[in-house]
């Protein structure tokens, strides 16, 4: 019978993870809900310029057509048209689809100097777009060919052909001015290539190559951004964080991949607990060993997570400055975990599919003291 206090086989009496026996004083609750204001604000003042560019839109198109001017057929232009009418440049389509579909990563590339923002945001709204394939293709067929169009698109980085597409042209401006490997790009295209075929994994050993080849590698990439890749030391904490994330995503999708009819926790850890993966499907986190199963899955994720904090001992413990934007990646998965301890590992509470009011302020938290 697993006793639910006893988290890990080296950390026993350790809680999940490592931060709930910190207060919030009134003072940190204010900083938090300035934060919330700050971002709202933030928001506001991009409606506004949307609008802007809208109506001047409108009136260069009038301009346009009392002129009855005509463009040279020569121009090229690499700017998107944007939900509101306006046209917007690769860095900041690449920006919008991030703060859209990964808002944890928007709130965590927000604390990287401003010098290096729009290559987070093109590698990110990359690393996003590989990893939504799946589900947004009728076919493997078709994901293998949307796949294949990643994969000449940065083989032709080097030569300097990329394709006009948002994504590629911001990622491409990065790889320029960052320097950043190709080998990392291949990889991940690789990785999720290989997921369209086999989107479970038997064995932890599996998930965990798989996702060294993709949260890990996306890390790698970042300290490439942030001049560090040389450390064997951030390298290392790096695969590990990339790891823990790997299983939190999972476990946070798990409920709507098992309404899928998909199982993402490794057959071994299942079998091992007696779930019936039909149960699941059907009853959800009334299956009987479910829970037990996200327990020790946790488990797994939470035990990578303290030995890339522990890794940083030899620096006082803390994340050094330039590698805290990196870092601080992890602080959303290290909250998942704590929220789903609290709820008894309950992973279809439909509480865990809201955002937590505390992530803003945590993540600056991570960026200030140098802690995850």
């Amino acid at each position: 019978m697993i006793e639910r206090a006893e988290l890990t086989s080296e950390t026993r009496h350790a809680p999940l993870c490592g931060a709930s026996d910190e207060m919030i004083g009134r003072e940190s609750v204010g900083f938090t809900l300035n934060l919330h204001l700050h971002f709202a604000a933030d928001s506001f003042l991009r409606c506004r310029q949307v609008m802007l560019s809208t109506s001047k839109l409108q009136t260069s198109l009038r301009i346009l057509l009392r002129t009855r001017g005509q463009r040279s057929p020569n121009a090229r232009s690499i700017a998107t048209t944007g939900v509101a009418g306006g046209t917007q440049g690769p860095n900041a389509y690449c920006r919008d689809l991030v703060l859209k579909r990964d808002y944890q990563a928007f709130l965590t590339s927000q604390t990287f100097p401003e010098e290096h923002r729009d290559a987070v945001f093109a590698l990110r709204a990359f690393y996003v777009e590989l990893a939504t394939i799946q589900e947004s293709v009728s076919s493997s067929v078709i994901g293998k060919m949307r796949m294949q169009f990643w994969r000449d698109a940065v083989k032709g980085f080097p030569d300097g052909r990329p394709p006009q597409h948002p994504i590629a042209l911001a990622l491409y401006e990065a790889y320029q001015k960052a320097k950043l490997p190709t080998y990392h790009l291949k990889r991940i295209i690789d990785a999720r290539d290989a997921e369209l075929h086999a989107p479970t994994h038997l064995t932890v050993d599996s998930l965990i190559a798989h996702a060294e080849s993709t949260s890990s590698t996306y890390l790698y990439l970042l300290l490439s951004l942030v001049s560090l890749s040389s450390s064997e030391t951030f390298s290392h904490a790096a695969s590990h964080v990339g790891i823990a994330q790997t299983i939190a995503t999972l476990l946070h999708a798990l409920p709507f991949h098992a309404s899928q009819g998909r199982m993402v926790i490794p057959a071994e850890i299942t079998a091992r607990h007696s779930v019936n993966q039909e149960e699941v499907f059907r009853k959800g986190g009334n299956a009987k060993g479910i829970d037990d199963a996200v327990f020790e899955f946790a488990t797994i994720a939470n035990d990578h997570l303290i030995t890339a904090r522990e890794m940083m001992k030899e620096t006082g413990g803390k994340v050094p400055v330039p590698a805290r934007p990196v870092f601080v990646s992890a602080v959303p998965t290290a909250l998942f975990l704590e929220r789903l301890e609290n709820l008894n590992f309950d992973v279809f509470d439909r509480s865990l599919q809201q955002r937590s009011w505390t992530l803003p302020w945590r993540v600056w938290r991570g960026v200030y003291s140098g802690d995850f």
